[in-house]
């Protein structure tokens, strides 16, 4: 979700480094490849995070955004509820049966994402991208993508990250990349299901680690 280091610099490159040697480890002890959800609201820095990780661990990404549930019309979102978007955001199935599960059997993952740059189809939906996304198989993959904890995926994360970044910030940046009126309907329509999500479903102290801005810091796993 755009570059999530201008504040962090040096900083956050050295907390990358301790993760990474962290998953590394985690890694180790696993006999089949590992699953890393890196999770935090819209402009958090996500995306960049994500790929930093994947030059240090040879890692495979899988966005979570390639998912969107883009079968679903356009208004329509705004006539469910705040559990309602968060059920079915993305298809959850798809990420399970195309990328994930094929993953952690070592084998090679295939999906067409949706095309968020070719607009809203005349029905309201988006159109799914005519050519496939390859990912081949490795020892570490990561889930890149709000929401990318929850519970609808939970037996399939080995360990799970969470970027914390202060929502002024967090909103400062995407107005630096964003429409202002693409951006008043996806506040609109998202921050509450961020704000939930955020705080009732998967807090802060659910997470295997957190990086705050611009602290790191690490909790044990569960049963450590």
């Amino acid at each position: 979700m755009g570059n999530g280091f201008d504040d962090f610099g040096k900083i956050i490159i050295d907390q990358a480094n301790v993760l990474a040697k962290e998953i590394e480890h985690l890694s180790g002890k696993n006999s089949r490849p590992v699953v890393a959800a890196i999770d935090g609201a819209s402009g958090s820095g996500k995306s960049s995070f994500a790929q930093l990780l994947c030059c240090k661990l040879q890692a495979g990404i899988i966005p979570l955004d390639d998912f969107f549930s883009a079968d679903i019309p356009d208004d329509q979102w705004d006539t469910f509820s705040v559990t309602e978007k968060l059920e079915r955001v993305f298809d959850w199935n798809r990420v399970r049966a195309l990328a994930l599960e094929p993953l952690r059997k070592e084998l090679r993952a295939k999906w067409r994402p949706f095309d968020f740059l070719a607009g809203i189809q005349q029905d309201g939906t988006y159109p799914m991208a005519s050519e496939e996304k390859i990912l081949n198989p490795s020892n570490i993959v990561l889930l890149e993508g709000s929401y990318s904890s929850c519970h609808f995926l939970e037996d399939l994360i080995d360990f799970k990250l969470l970027i914390n970044v202060p929502v002024e910030e967090r909103h400062k940046r995407l107005s630096l990349r964003d429409d202002p009126a693409f951006l008043e309907r996806w506040h609109k329509r998202w921050d509450a299901v961020e704000t939930y999500y955020f705080e009732h479903v998967r807090p802060k102290e659910y997470f295997d680690w957190v990086i705050n801005n611009p602290a790191l810091q690490s909790r044990p796993q569960a049963g450590a």
